[in-house]
């Protein structure tokens, strides 16, 4: 059994053949796929795609960095009302949401609004404390700005994954003090990875598998629309590293995964 902790297969990009490939991903034995939004417009084809595989699909709310702009505070309030009525939140029933993502803080290409990003995760993570459930934390440019919000916030309520993680052995080692599993997707397979370089050092209950499809696909599909099933090529890239079978990395990331995000599967 695999799960993909991280796809946008709601995206637009998947119109046109959305239902082949998450075929696909059940073909190469992809059993669940862990779903994020982006911002208050992804909520509505993220959960008609939950509903139509109720027992494959998970979702996750959240407002993404980069979607933090002078309007972030209507979209935040949008965002937790869409939350508020979820059955059973936070609860290991089966309940549709099972995280609050995708968040985190991007300063990549403009910090403009920085001190709002910053206080937009700071609120979310709030919202995951109080919720009891795990968080998935995007992070580009901006690793000490995050570590710094975590040891504020982090009281022992806080897990989650640091999602797409491309980050130094210091800034993995340290997300691993503070509770997070490193999320692994195709950037682990292009040749510049530096993670490469220490992977075998972190446990392996700390990591898990994803995709972040359409974006980011592991090679040899670069260049390509990446989609849920191309886990399957993280998998054997992260096995080759650990020194391990493939079929050993997805048994236990998808330990993992459970463990982490209190999933119950209807396999």
């Amino acid at each position: 059994m695999i799960i993909n902790t991280h796809s946008h297969i709601y995206d637009e990009a998947f119109d046109l053949d959305r239902e082949a490939a998450f075929n696909r991903a059940l073909e190469a034995g992809v059993e669940m796929l862990l779903l994020p939004n982006t911002d208050e417009k992804s909520i509505e084809p993220m959960m008609q795609f939950y509903e139509k595989h109720p027992d494959n699909v998970r979702v996750m709310m959240g407002l993404h960095p980069e979607e933090v702009k002078e309007d972030y505070k209507e979209k935040l309030r949008i965002i937790e009302e869409e939350i508020s009525p979820l059955p059973s939140v936070g609860r290991n029933d089966g309940s549709p949401m099972v995280g609050i993502g995708e968040i985190g803080l991007d300063f990549y290409w403009d910090d403009t609004f920085k001190k709002e990003q910053i206080e937009v995760l700071s609120e979310q993570l709030h919202w995951a404390k109080d919720l009891g459930l795990p968080v998935s934390l995007h992070t580009r440019n901006a690793f000490h700005e995050m570590f710094k919000v975590l040891d504020h916030e982090q009281d022992g309520r806080l897990a989650g994954v640091m999602h797409c993680f491309n980050g130094t052995y210091d800034e993995a080692r340290t997300a691993v003090s503070y509770g997070f599993h490193l999320g692994l997707g195709g950037v682990i397979t292009y040749k510049n990875c530096g993670v490469k370089d220490f992977l075998a050092d972190i446990p392996m209950d700390r990591i898990v598998l994803e995709t972040d499809d359409p974006y980011l696909p592991p090679v040899p599909y670069r260049g390509q629309r990446n989609e849920p099933a191309h886990i399957v090529k993280t998998a054997e890239k992260v096995a080759e590293i650990y020194g391990v079978t493939t079929e050993e990395i997805f048994e236990q990331t998808t330990k993992n995964a459970i463990k982490l995000f209190k999933l119950t599967i209807y396999s």
